[in-house]
């Protein structure tokens, strides 16, 4: 079960595809932030909606807001990943312990050992105002988490 809007997010620690420590505590007081969990890097999909947010990235990361990719792959291959599509908001890695974030949120698959697509907008005071939670096949639609991101 994903976490309730208007609980407060969970605080994670993890890596980035560059190998600098990302806590989402960070961004309190600071920033909005929009937690985007997706399942594999370099998979259609997936790569398919992190495009739409590279393209999209003046809506997602700015001096009110910040973007945070997660997925369970390793920091390595994030770091490839982002490379050779370009993505310059930070991709973190979930990979050990294996999943803690994606659990922590309420959206690893244990079957698959993976997240599901999970996006959730976290506020400056660090509760979750808004999310949604698709299913691995599913896409999300980007112009519904920038409608959340405008009403706050």
């Amino acid at each position: 079960m994903a976490i309730e809007i208007g609980a407060a997010a969970p605080d994670f620690e993890l890596k980035d595809n560059h190998g600098r420590t990302v806590r989402l505590s960070d961004f309190r007081g600071e920033k909005n932030v929009v937690v985007f969990f997706y399942p594999f890097a370099f998979t259609g999909v997936c790569t398919g909606e992190l495009r739409v947010l590279r393209e999209r990235a003046d809506e997602f990361v700015n001096d009110d807001t910040q973007l945070l990719a997660v997925s369970a792959d390793s920091m390595h291959t994030l770091r490839v990943f982002g490379e050779q599509e370009e993505l310059e908001f930070p991709l973190l890695s979930d990979f050990w312990p294996h999943g803690a974030a994606s659990r922590a949120y309420g959206v690893f698959d244990e079957d698959k050992g993976c997240a599901v697509r999970g996006t959730f907008v976290v506020d400056k005071a660090g509760l979750v105002r808004w999310a949604v939670v698709n299913a691995l096949p599913d896409a999300r639609d980007a112009d519904a988490y920038a409608a959340a991101l405008a009403a706050l």
